[in-house]
């Protein structure tokens, strides 16, 4: 079907055009890619900075080899796309422009040539897109860390699969692939899904609340989504007549089970939240999972085999060493108001009987309106106290609370400090850590949405176990007398643990069905709209 070597001629032209150097003027190689656009494959296609970074060390490593052929080219076509299993866009990798000019009889070098770059250029495209994502992060979904800590695209692993991967691509494919369970879990099931006809259910209008044992003339509606949905057996015999509409009890139960599954206070109550996501659609449902199979790839880099894990949108800490879960427990995160911010960073060390210096959007919003009435009572009721940018005592009377000026306000440490017995320290920009709480009975709610960015951990001192592995038996017996005299001591962690604090709102529970979570700070709908645009040919 090609020449190999002209074939390789055109494309080395394209990427790399000082290797043609020799070349006379008005070689109509030198014409054909004169400009950045390969204006025989497509009416323009424009290749990127980035398409030309990887292109030229391609061929390179080549030796000015043309890539495809008539055995290869096919693999690749099916390969991209199977692309659509992992929630990508097989047109968005030039498919269709690629089988029409792969079908022509006889083939020109120039058209040949004009193939094998534009097979390469999707290839690679592919190969990054499912390594590291199709978006970046740090443009639709910014993710703080320090410099230290950023990932790299680096180009010597995926050019090494790619030629590698030329005798079968599909090998290339699965290795670009992210090997990392909730990964390739979700993919799993939404390849699954996708080939199934997408049910379709009317919305259930709203109302009053839904409770157990009421009559209500949505209650068979209600019976036919959660039978769509799952949550009650396809086929089985109706729960309620139309002419009764009860609420009854088998009915609350399947929707306490629908409850649980988008992680949403599982007490048989239809409420505004439950009837919200009663209501999605199931191709709504279908962009859910596609935005989190991204986001998937993105944290497939981020993880540490040995870290703190913060799931954001499910409210939960998990301990991972060696990339296997060894402790979790639940949280408590930031309001929407106050969302908890999506960072990685390391723990260094830990805050023994913390007190708590005020932060000052929570001082001017939540605070000043009570010191304005009554300073003098507020404080001592708050066992809190005045002191100065350096940490000197103010006296509060002679402090204007209309306009305070600079001062900060300090709770001491002890059972009435919202900081609990522990505060997790790590670097960020954003003045949040990890920390106990008095408030455990807020543990039991969903969602957790309560603080005002920081996270509240369940358990805490088991995690504090965790983090302190690494100590000798001296040295934990030194924490734990510090812990027990009540005192504020900063303890050194044995040596730094990284921590990552993440948001995914779709992943698969362990009966191997899709758990929805309610997108608590609306991301989702930005990045479903940068990936869409992304796809855009």
């Amino acid at each position: 079907m090609f020449s190999p070597s002209v074939s390789a001629a055109w494309a080395l032209a394209l990427v790399a055009p000082l290797a043609l150097a020799d070349t006379p003027p008005s070689s109509p190689l030198q014409e054909q890619f004169a400009e950045p656009a390969l204006s025989c494959v497509t009416p323009v296609l424009e290749l990127s900075a980035k398409d030309r970074e990887w292109l030229e060390p391609f061929y390179l490593l080549r030796g000015a080899q043309a890539a495809w052929n008539k055995e290869n080219l096919p693999v690749l076509f099916a390969q991209l796309e199977s692309l659509a299993d992992d929630g990508l866009e097989p047109r968005a990798y030039h498919l269709e422009p690629l089988r029409q000019l792969a079908a022509v009889d006889d083939p020109s070098p120039r058209l040949s040539a004009c193939v094998d770059v534009l097979a390469t250029t999707a290839y690679l495209q592919a190969l990054r897109d499912l390594s590291y994502g199709r978006l970046e992060q740090a443009k639709v979904e910014p993710l703080w860390e320090p410099e230290s800590m950023a990932v790299q695209q680096s180009q010597a692993p995926l050019l090494a699969i790619a030629q590698a991967g030329l005798a079968d691509p599909a090998q290339a494919f699965a290795q670009a692939r992210p090997d990392f369970g909730p990964y390739q879990q979700l993919r799993q099931r939404y390849a699954e899904l996708r080939r199934q006809e997408l049910p379709q259910w009317l919305a259930i209008p709203g109302g009053s609340l839904l409770k157990p044992g009421a009559v209500d003339g949505r209650v068979p509606l209600l019976e036919q989504r959660l039978q769509l949905h799952g949550d009650l057996s396809q086929g089985a015999p109706a729960l309620v007549a139309e002419e009764t509409s009860v609420y009854s009890t088998a009915l609350v139960e399947a929707v306490k089970a629908f409850q649980r599954n988008h992680l949403l206070k599982p007490d048989g109550v239809v409420g505004p939240g439950t009837l919200a996501e009663l209501n999605r659609s199931a191709s709504e449902r279908m962009d859910q999972i596609r935005i989190n199979l991204e986001r998937l790839r993105w944290l497939s880099h981020e993880i540490e085999p040995t870290s703190v894990l913060i799931d954001v949108a499910g409210a939960e800490v998990m301990f991972l060493r060696d990339h296997a879960v060894t402790w979790q427990a639940r949280t408590q995160v930031g309001r929407p108001a106050r969302p908890t911010p999506l960072l990685r960073s390391r723990i260094t060390h830990l805050t023994l009987n913390p007190t708590w210096t005020i932060p000052p959007t929570i001082l001017k919003e939540d605070k000043l309106p009570e010191l304005r009435r009554d300073a003098a009572g507020y404080l001592a009721a708050n066992h809190m106290q005045v002191i100065d940018y350096e940490g000197n005592p103010v006296d509060p009377r002679g402090v204007d609370w209309e306009r305070p000026g600079r001062v900060m306000v300090r709770q001491s440490a002890g059972a009435h400090s919202p900081l609990g017995k522990v505060a997790i320290r790590f670097p960020n920009p954003f003045s949040v850590y990890l920390h106990d709480t008095p408030s455990q009975r807020l543990f039991d709610n969903l969602p957790r949405l309560f603080s005002s960015g920081c996270v509240r951990i369940e358990r805490v001192t088991e995690l504090v176990d965790q983090l302190l592995a690494g100590a000798s038996p001296g040295e934990r017996a030194r924490i734990v007398k510090q812990w027990e005299s009540g005192s504020t001591l900063r303890a050194d962690l044995p040596q730094p643990v990284p921590i990552l604090m993440a948001y995914w709102t779709a992943q698969v529970g362990a009966d191997g069905q899709v758990q929805f979570r309610p997108d608590i700070y609306g991301h989702d709908a930005r990045l479903l709209k940068a990936l869409e645009a992304s796809n855009r040919i």
